[in-house]
């Protein structure tokens, strides 16, 4: 029952990884469910209350729960822990662990430091959840920085089109918000990225499926690019068939 929670949790709140998830087979998905719950979960804990404090603890709770999966203990009931406990091990519990680290940032207003910082954030939270994926699902070591290369662009895509919302909520999310600076970030972020077609090559078996996630990004990169001033109008996006089409094709 908690892998079905768990499948619920990502069809309501995160459309785009239920489909992707969808795609792979049930080995698959019995690892994907619980990672993208715990990731929605997680990203959700820093606004669920103006209390930095609270905010903290919730994020802390988390810590709690991966540090007791990493160290094979009886992990605290949760319909989200309970599952992710029996299709991650430690060194999966491990990089998670950094993805929750790194929320600490949607707490406080502060910006980041350089555009460093900003793509160190992008690589501990979608990085780091493709890589959790990947490896669960028996990727081998020598695959990481590729899988982690092409989260980062995956993650900067979400995170430009969550950019005005920040914005709203009082952060100041590009370190450089000009056009010309986010075509420039993104130019390069998307040079970075293997192809998916040589990334599932090289990853094999069930693994590859933990990149499927990302069938947008490219796209989705070169449209801000082209049109840079889509991110601050909200319209970083493809159209629903152009969605299903790259869909259908990944």
């Amino acid at each position: 029952m908690s892998l079905e929670a768990c499948r619920a949790l990502v069809e309501r709140a995160d459309p785009d990884r239920f489909a992707a998830a969808q795609l792979g087979p049930e080995p698959a998905q019995k690892v994907l469910w619980p990672l993208y719950a715990m990731n929605i979960e997680v990203s959700r804990a820093p606004w669920v209350t103006k209390e930095p404090m609270i905010a903290e603890m919730r994020l802390q709770w988390w810590r709690d729960a991966l540090e007791e999966i990493a160290e094979g203990k009886a992990v605290r009931a949760h319909e989200v822990t309970t599952a992710l406990a029996t299709s991650i091990g430690a060194a999966e519990a491990l990089q998670l662990d950094k993805l929750v680290q790194a929320r600490r940032w949607d707490i406080y207003t502060e910006s980041f430091a350089d555009e460093a910082d900003l793509l160190a954030y992008l690589d501990d939270t979608a990085g780091g959840l493709m890589w959790a994926g990947a490896s669960a699902l028996g990727a081998r070591s020598e695959a990481k920085q590729a899988v982690m290369s092409y989260g980062r662009g995956v993650g900067l895509v979400r995170f430009l089109q969550a950019a005005p919302e920040l914005e709203l909520r009082g952060k100041r999310p590009l370190v450089d918000g000009r056009p010309e600076a986010i075509a420039d970030l993104c130019q390069r972020v998307l040079e970075g990225m293997p192809k998916p077609s040589a990334l599932k090559r090289q990853l094999k078996g069930n693994a590859r499926f933990a990149i499927t996630e990302g069938w947008q990004a490219r796209a989705l990169l070169a449209q801000a690019i082209e049109a840079p001033m889509r991110v601050a109008d909200g319209a970083l996006q493809l159209s629903e068939f152009g969605k299903r089409w790259r869909l259908f094709l990944s």
